[in-house]
């Protein structure tokens, strides 16, 4: 996959990141495990390494163009914070131990799981009780679920978006809202994931295939995929779409499907 290539996806992965709060991570995984299919098996683990840099810099830019009164909604919410970050250190050296090829199974698994949850139990589809942008911000989810979020989210280089929008969502609250605060809260997981994946050991196959990596992270598909991305967050964020609630939450759903199907296509 060329360079021209990954930053027409860039453009989708800077799309994903202001839309749906995944910060370019489910988008990234697949792009990345096909870009550096001639590393095997490793592929999988090169491209969660990867995703956590992408998210990283998209998260943040991202939280940084959010409106502040937006982000008052995370206020108190430190002690989350920190065991996203604590859960993330875990799931990035675990990426490192795990077999790849069952990590990627595991990928598809979870995303197949959430759909399922998204489909079948109230609140996500049909939320109970709608509250307005301009009138509420969402709750943050219960910091005892950081650890296992951050973890989950750093071993699949998902970013956590997945478990913390619907939350919020079923909170009450419109897709606009909690995807936006799901940027920070992605912050918090791809801060110590890209930290650890910097510093992993050598994938042996890298050479041969003419693969270039620091550490674990592939850097010349990361820096195409965010010189995509970050003009679209930054003209996104500031004129963002108007789209019905409702089929906000679809195209939601309907992203993961495609971003499952994605991963079962052969590399």
């Amino acid at each position: 996959m060329d360079v021209v290539a990954l930053i027409g996806i860039g453009l989708l992965t800077g799309t994903t990141t202001v839309l749906f709060g995944f910060g370019g991570g489910f988008v990234a995984v697949p792009v990345v495990v096909w870009a550096d299919a001639a590393l095997g098996a490793d592929a999988m683990r090169v491209a969660t390494a990867t995703s956590a840099l992408v998210m990283l810099v998209n998260a943040g830019f991202a939280t940084a163009v959010t409106p502040r009164r937006v982000l008052l909604a995370l206020r108190g919410s430190g002690t989350l914070l920190l065991l996203l970050a604590a859960g993330a250190s875990v799931g990035a050296l675990a990426t490192r131990l795990a077999p790849a090829d069952p990590a990627r199974w595991a990928f598809v698994a979870y995303v197949a799981l959430t759909i399922a949850d998204l489909l079948l139990r109230p609140g996500f589809l049909r939320p109970r009780a709608p509250v307005e942008a301009t009138s509420d911000v969402p709750r943050p989810p219960s910091a005892v679920l950081g650890a296992p979020i951050g973890a989950v989210a750093a071993f699949l280089g998902v970013g956590g978006s997945v478990m913390t929008v619907p939350a919020m969502r079923r909170a009450g609250h419109t897709m606009q809202v909690a995807t936006a605060l799901a940027n920070p809260l992605t912050l918090a997981i791809a801060l110590p994931a890209t930290a650890l994946s910097l510093g992993g050991a050598a994938v042996p196959a890298a050479s041969d295939a003419h693969v270039h990596l620091v550490g674990l992270v592939d850097l010349r598909a990361a820096s195409a995929l965010l010189l995509g991305a970050l003009p679209v967050i930054a003209v996104l964020r500031r004129r963002p779409p108007r789209i019905p609630d409702r089929t906000y939450a679809w195209a939601y759903v309907g992203l993961l499907a495609t971003v499952a199907v994605a991963m079962l296509l052969p590399a």
